[in-house]
């Protein structure tokens, strides 16, 4: 007995359950194949509730817009301003008052003021350097020397002579030295004056005249000096110096003469150079030894005992006037 009800309540327990599992169960749907699967279908959109319409806010008015209150009426005492004219332009003929220099109404018009006149032009000026008078202008070349026959003033020395711009009134003074040397030149001399002694303008001479050892017996030489109408470093003076021109006979005149050569083209050199550089106060440049114009504080024996002195005073000397 207890095992047959113990199966029949097995079995009640079963349809209990079995009904209480089949009220439970959720029908789950199958999932079919991909290819019977068919494509899903829009989902529809939601349906979007419209929010409350919110007033908008009433725009406020442009403060430039904004009309500004009508000016009160003036009161009927107060008279308006007429509208004046315009005013006419003055006629250009007319000029107008100067702010500061204002005339009463009623006066005449001022005459305008004249612009002043350019000044003249300056006169010429006069030079003056170490007490000696230069005055503005440039000496002609030529003269009595175009009709001489030169034979140590070559037609090329000549040209040069006559090509540098003579100041008129420069030269006063043509002064005669002998170089102390044997032989030389102007290049040598140059070489010398500038390196050794440290002039910067060169040779101190205007012109050399060689003996026949380092350049030709009687031969003429010129020069940076006379081209460049410099003044002179051959006397011991700088106002001499600088009117003064220096022609150096190249030879030691304590120990030997000058040759003929040398004497007859220094002749025709200062023949020549008086003429170029013009006559001052009606008289020629004034030749002289060095001995003869270095200041007495700086004696010299220059150009020598043995140079003819007598030749050079009674060949160049003038009577004082």
């Amino acid at each position: 007995m207890g095992t047959g009800l113990r199966a029949e309540l097995s079995e009640e327990e079963k349809k209990r359950q079995f009904l209480k599992a089949r009220e439970e169960i959720r029908t789950v749907p199958m999932t079919p194949s991909p290819e019977a699967t068919p494509r899903p279908k829009p989902k529809p959109k939601p349906t979007v509730t419209p929010a409350p319409a919110t007033p908008k806010p009433k725009p406020k008015p442009d403060p430039e817009a904004t009309p500004k209150p009508k000016p009160k009426p003036e009161p009927e005492s107060t008279p308006k301003p007429k509208p004046q004219p315009d005013p006419q332009p003055e006629p250009e003929a007319t000029p107008r008052p100067h702010p500061f220099n204002r005339t009463p109404p009623g006066s005449p018009p001022v005459a305008p003021v004249p612009k002043p006149e350019p000044p003249a032009p300056p006169a010429p000026i006069t030079i003056v350097k170490d007490g000696v008078e230069q005055q503005a202008g440039f000496q002609p070349a030529g003269g009595g020397g175009w009709f001489e026959r030169w034979k140590y003033l070559s037609k090329p020395v000549r040209k040069q002579i006559n090509a540098a711009p003579v100041l008129s009134r420069r030269w006063r003074y043509i002064v005669v030295h002998n170089s102390g040397t044997r032989q030389g030149n102007a290049k040598a001399f140059e070489y010398y004056h500038r390196n050794v002694r440290g002039m910067p303008n060169g040779m101190a001479y205007h012109f050399v005249i060689g003996n026949g050892h380092s350049s030709g017996d009687g031969e003429i030489e010129i020069g940076n000096r006379w081209h460049r109408q410099l003044q002179g470093g051959h006397v011991h003076s700088d106002n001499l110096n600088n009117m003064s021109l220096g022609i150096c006979l190249v030879g030691d005149f304590n120990r030997d003469k000058p040759t003929e050569r040398q004497i007859a083209a220094c002749d025709e050199l200062i023949r020549y150079l008086r003429d170029r550089v013009g006559k001052i106060d009606g008289r020629w440049a004034i030749v002289k030894p060095h001995r003869a114009i270095n200041p007495p504080r700086w004696p010299t024996d220059c150009p020598g005992d043995k140079f003819p002195y007598r030749w050079i005073h009674g060949r160049f000397d003038q009577p004082e006037t």
